[in-house]
């Protein structure tokens, strides 16, 4: 059961969480693996409202069923490629930033497939998504 609604006591700070979304959504980041990375981070938090909000949303863009069911093993399946395990991995090393601390391995591989805006960009997706869902998950939001 939701706790309260977080929006309607403070809008401004909502808000500008939701503006850094709108501009994620006309960034350099290609729409259906920003949904990726968010629906991985949300899988990895826990957070059912980011995860139903953002499955439809890869959906939208043309992502497959299999590859969606196949997202929390993403490293064993063949269905990811180089780029998105890149972003994959540091979605994950970002999310789990405590134990992590962002090691050289995990950032690396994205200097071969990401622009610098497109990294910047990418980091902001992970660091968004860790906030939203703990918004999401504190208050109890539902799909």
């Amino acid at each position: 059961m939701p706790r309260l609604n977080y929006y309607e006591i403070a809008p401004e700070p909502i808000n500008k969480l939701a503006g850094v979304t709108q501009y994620l959504s006309t960034s350099s980041l290609d729409p259906r693996l920003r949904a990726l990375v968010e629906i991985r981070v949300s899988q990895i938090n826990g957070c059912l409202y980011c995860i139903v909000t953002h499955t439809a949303e890869a959906r939208k863009h043309g992502e497959t069923q299999q590859r969606l069911d196949q997202l929390p093993a993403w490293r064993e399946s063949p269905l990811f490629d180089d780029k998105e395990r890149a972003a994959l991995a540091w979605a994950e090393s970002l999310t789990h930033v405590s134990h992590t601390h962002a090691p050289d391995t995990d950032y690396e591989p994205l200097l071969e497939y990401f622009s610098e805006q497109e990294i910047v960009d990418l980091s902001v997706t992970v660091a968004l998504m860790n906030a939203w869902n703990r918004i999401s998950i504190g208050f109890r939001k539902l799909p």
